[in-house]
């Protein structure tokens, strides 16, 4: 047999593997809400090449790619516990069953390594909480999207309603088709149908009331059976808390604003300061997509090294707030086309690292330039740290980072030499760091972090709901 033959019989065994998996992970996902993570990427609803691809893409973080014939073994395990709600990276367990001397069998490893989320340790499933988009333009529809992919097994978070001024003729037709498929992110994975009898997109099985209001206070949602709900503002239209109160309507018991809140409203990065958010707070903010990009890199790095000060350069995609064609706009340059120029323009990231990480006493400042992308930025990243060290070191640190701390789902990390910005569309983390194009000398760093300031923003926008709600499940192996 030639090497050929060898490497496509391989592949071929490689998807029988994965082929088998998507059952178990769909059953546990399903009646236990558990979701099984390979390196913080969810193998829920994921196809066999996907499965394959997520096992290989481990290569370039770990430096050896990860078999399918590796972590099988764990999702069988996992079929046989009495789990309760939880997340469960089967990418984490692997690697460390392989430093474990013990001789514990791949079952008896895993059930301890879990045991948290088994028997009478176990978060009992708890009743769906009612979610209300205020709002349905580029992040209201990315997170939509979210909200009904995670609708699972029923529990967790449930969409309700989408708030929107009206539109004319077939309105939520229109609303549903701008849903179902997307020029940058694609087709919408699933069915979705319109009942324009009882004003509804129904949505895998999930059915969105349509509400037309021009305002907060036209709107009683205990008439739509919606109560103790949170509401995410995706509007940006109100920023502070007298204005975001406006929401605080019967039925509504929260509200997330989609962009950086103004004066007491508290700014959360998920995997940052979510654990500072008071059981009775009303209204908070997930800040901005470069906030979010920037605070847990420079959080990492002032653990390690300590920062001293620092400068963000966004190279940002254009949004819905610049024009296609040179017109009036209330702001400087951003008058001008979207599409046919650089524009530079200012970025409030800078100064809210001071609500995200009050106890960094660093002076951070910024600046941006819009450029001709639909998608994806990056922020350059120049930091004057507390000590010297090698680029080597920092990139074995961020490397780990992204593996196995708490910021895991906030950093990723590539080595990919020829990654552009349309290679990170889709993604779930808020920032992913460019090792080819790291720079360190002496006591001066430079960090090249990609994000999708769209899906990835709206990921972190979806964590804090579920935090803020109590349907963020704990995730094993915990966290080193």
């Amino acid at each position: 047999m030639t090497v050929k033959d060898d490497s496509f019989t391989d592949w071929k065994n490689r998807e029988e593997i994965a082929e088998s998996m998507i059952p178990m992970i769909g059953r546990l996902h399903r009646e236990r809400d558990v979701t099984v993570l390979l390196h913080s990427r969810s193998l829920v609803n994921k196809s066999v090449v996907s499965i394959l691809k997520t096992h290989r893409f481990a290569r370039q973080i770990a430096g050896e790619e990860l078999s399918v014939t590796d972590t099988l073994p764990f999702v069988q395990a996992l079929t046989t516990l009495d789990l309760g709600p939880s997340q469960i990276d089967i990418g984490r367990l692997a690697e460390i069953y392989k430093t474990d001397e013990r001789g514990l069998s791949v079952a008896e490893f895993t059930a301890e390594a879990v045991a948290g989320a088994t028997g009478g340790n176990k978060i009992e499933r708890r009743e769906p909480r009612d979610v209300v988009l205020y709002g349905f333009g580029r992040i209201g529809r990315l997170v939509a999207r979210l909200l009904i992919e995670k609708a699972g097994s029923g529990n967790g978070l449930r969409l309700r309603a989408i708030v929107v001024r009206g539109g004319g003729d077939q309105d939520i037709v229109k609303r549903a088709s701008l849903l179902r498929r997307d020029s940058i992110h694609g087709q919408f994975q699933g069915t979705i149908t319109v009942d324009e009898a009882e004003g509804a997109i129904i949505a895998n099985g999930n059915t969105i009331k349509v509400i037309y209001a021009n305002d907060p206070s036209e709107v009683d949602y205990t008439a739509y059976g919606i109560k103790d709900a949170i509401l995410i503002d995706n509007t940006g239209k109100w920023r502070d808390r007298e204005g975001l109160s406006q929401h605080l309507r019967p039925g509504i018991d929260k509200v997330v604003l989609t962009a950086p809140g103004k004066g007491d409203v508290p700014n959360i990065v998920h995997g940052v300061n979510h654990d500072t958010v008071k059981p009775d707070e009303q209204i908070l903010s997930c800040a901005s997509c470069t906030t979010n990009a920037i605070v847990p890199p420079l959080k990492a790095m002032a653990d390690e090294y300590g920062v001293l000060r620092g400068h963000v350069e966004t190279v940002h995609s254009f949004t819905n707030d610049q024009n296609l064609l040179d017109n009036y706009h209330k702001a400087d340059r951003r008058g001008r086309s979207a599409p046919l120029n650089m524009v530079i323009t200012e970025t409030g990231a800078a100064s809210a690292v001071a609500k995200a990480l009050p106890d960094l006493k660093a002076p951070i400042t910024g600046s941006s330039i819009r450029v001709p992308v639909p998608d994806v930025s990056i922020a350059i990243l120049s930091l004057r740290l507390g000590r010297e060290t090698t680029r080597e070191e920092v990139l074995d640190y961020l490397r780990d980072v992204s593996l196995t701390s708490p910021l895991k789902r906030q950093i990723d990390f590539t080595t990919a030499p020829d990654a552009v910005s349309m290679d990170f569309v889709g993604s779930r983390h808020a920032s992913i760091i460019d090792a080819g194009a790291t720079k360190v000398d002496g006591d001066n760093a430079i960090l090249y972090l990609w994000y999708d300031n769209e899906f990835g923003y709206s990921c972190q926008v979806i964590r804090v709901v579920q935090h803020v709600s109590g349907v963020e499940y704990p995730t094993y192996p915990s966290a080193v």
